[in-house]
């Protein structure tokens, strides 16, 4: 996949992806696949966040005990958010179906609208926590993230600036992250940290 392998190019994974899937139970759980372009970027990185500054969450099953701001609890809260917030001229009469994905530092969510029966197009949804509104990106979950990272939107869709024409970037999965706060270093900068195990599970 082209605009996957972009994307490690400019953000090459740290290692080996810490986040095991039963896409066949998500797929039955949900009541739809989903997009093959998510499901490459799990098994390539795992769940984790981006420069300490977004997150793509785990992927979770309907029915299943969610985790603090993973998939089913950012939904909930997106789907919230969608009723009470302004959208853009394009989504003033939509009606989506809403399942988060992301979550940035200025609490933005990144959702698709996965009311369409190919995954493969779903768009993706922002709530902009900034600028009060909800926007459509037509574009896939890899592509948004790629066109993030190379400033390639005319503006930056998200609330913090911190990767907008980053060009590279350093991802970090959960066990990669315990991993470097164990070993004593700051997991971003990679420098001694004498509290880093700390703040370990």
């Amino acid at each position: 996949m082209a605009t996957l392998e972009t994307l490690r190019q400019l953000m090459p994974p740290t290692a080996e992806s810490d986040t095991s899937v039963d896409w066949a139970r998500m797929s039955e759980s949900w009541g739809k696949a989903f997009p093959s372009d998510f499901r490459y970027f799990i098994e390539a990185y795992g769940a984790g966040t981006i420069e300490d500054c977004l997150s793509v969450l785990r992927p979770e099953p309907r029915g299943a005990e969610s985790g603090t701001d993973d998939m089913l609890m950012e939904t909930v809260n997106a789907e919230s958010a969608w009723t009470r917030e302004p959208k853009s001229a394009d989504l003033v009469d939509a009606s989506p179906e809403l399942i988060a994905w992301g979550l940035d530092s200025s609490s933005d969510i990144l959702c698709w609208d996965a009311s369409g029966d190919d995954p493969e197009s779903w768009p993706v949804l922002v709530r902009s926590r900034g600028d009060n509104l909800w926007s459509r990106y037509d574009c896939g979950m890899v592509e948004f993230l790629v066109r993030v990272l190379r400033a390639g939107f005319a503006d930056c869709p998200l609330s913090d600036v911190s990767l907008w024409g980053k060009g590279h970037a350093d991802f970090l999965n959960q066990r990669e992250y315990q991993r470097r706060l164990k070993a004593g270093s700051d997991p971003w900068t990679g420098e001694p940290d004498p509290y880093a195990d700390m703040f370990a599970d």
